[in-house]
């Protein structure tokens, strides 16, 4: 009875070493210095809709108007392996991507320059200025309106001789450069994540408003026009397979109209926004967005 007693312990023995030396194993690893992660370099292209002008703290930026209180430097912020480069600039379009943009304080290097190889993360944000298509739609046909609240004097302003729309025409030509864009991040980039980004939505679907001083008739005509130039954004992002933030979607409580407005209306707010751009709610729903698009 004896032997049959100790024998259980003398095989136990072993296995309480051998666990003893697995635990001072792991400590010995756990104790290792660890070894840093390499940074994620983020490029943001784009236009004011992500140099967010007036949004605190807005720079210069060498005559972009951009603010360190956008979606790129919120994403950065939230990410500490994140190393960004904005080149955002507000009017820029498409074509800044490969050309300098001038401004008022100088040329700048075109956009595209900011993209390398090792380029790991780009978000682009581009098409609204091109062909002047939003600044024709507020400043132009808010300033022909004055005072006329009922007809549709903006649409019929852009009709052509064949019937057909200017601003419309101008979209399907817009599709094909954001497209181009695209790849041309794609060819200096090759294996970076793009994420297409569009635009939030800046007409109601029904009523009008002081901020946004349109007739009644021209808020459909705007609002399709916001609608197909999100399209157009979208459809460039399947086109060349890479990812899209639905903006248009997310916004649908948030027009100029809103009660919580993402986007400022004809008076500039020095300490806000910018005349028909960004607040910092909208800037910060985009840094959520594409967090949740890219974890």
């Amino acid at each position: 009875m004896g032997l049959g007693v100790v024998a259980p312990f003398a095989y136990l023995c072993p296995v309480r070493l051998t666990l003893t030396a697995i635990v001072a194993t792991l400590m010995g690893l756990t104790a290792a210095p660890a070894v840093a992660a390499d940074p994620i370099d983020y490029v943001a292209l784009g236009d004011s809709f992500t140099a967010a002008p007036m949004v605190p703290g807005t720079s210069l930026a060498g005559g972009c108007i951009r603010s360190t209180g956008n979606y790129p430097h919120r994403y950065a912020a939230k990410h500490p392996r994140v190393r960004l480069t904005d080149v955002s600039c507000s009017a820029a379009t498409t074509s800044d991507v490969y050309s300098s943009q001038h401004t008022a304080w100088g040329d700048l290097p075109p956009q595209l320059d900011a993209v390398n190889a090792g380029t790991d993360l780009v978000t682009i944000s581009l098409g609204g200025n091109d062909e002047g298509l939003f600044g024709t739609l507020t400043d132009w046909c808010a300033n022909i309106t004055g005072t006329q609240t009922t007809g549709h004097p903006c649409q019929d302003a852009m009709a052509n001789p064949d019937g057909t729309d200017w601003l419309a025409t101008t979209i399907p030509r817009t599709q094909e450069r954001i497209k181009n864009v695209v790849l041309a991040v794609k060819a200096k980039a090759p294996h970076a994540r793009i994420v297409l980004i569009g635009y939030p939505r800046l007409v109601p679907t029904k009523g009008r408003c002081d901020a946004l001083p349109l007739a009644d008739g021209d808020y459909a005509y705007a609002f399709g026009l916001n609608l197909a130039l999100n399209r157009a954004v979208q459809a460039a992002a399947r086109e060349t397979n890479v990812k899209y933030l639905n903006l248009w979607r997310a916004s649908r409580r948030h027009d100029i109209c809103a009660k919580v407005p993402w986007v400022n209306g004809k008076d500039t707010v020095l300490t806000a926004a910018y005349k028909y751009h960004p607040f910092a709610n909208e800037q910060a729903a985009i840094a959520r967005m594409l967090h949740r698009r890219l974890r």
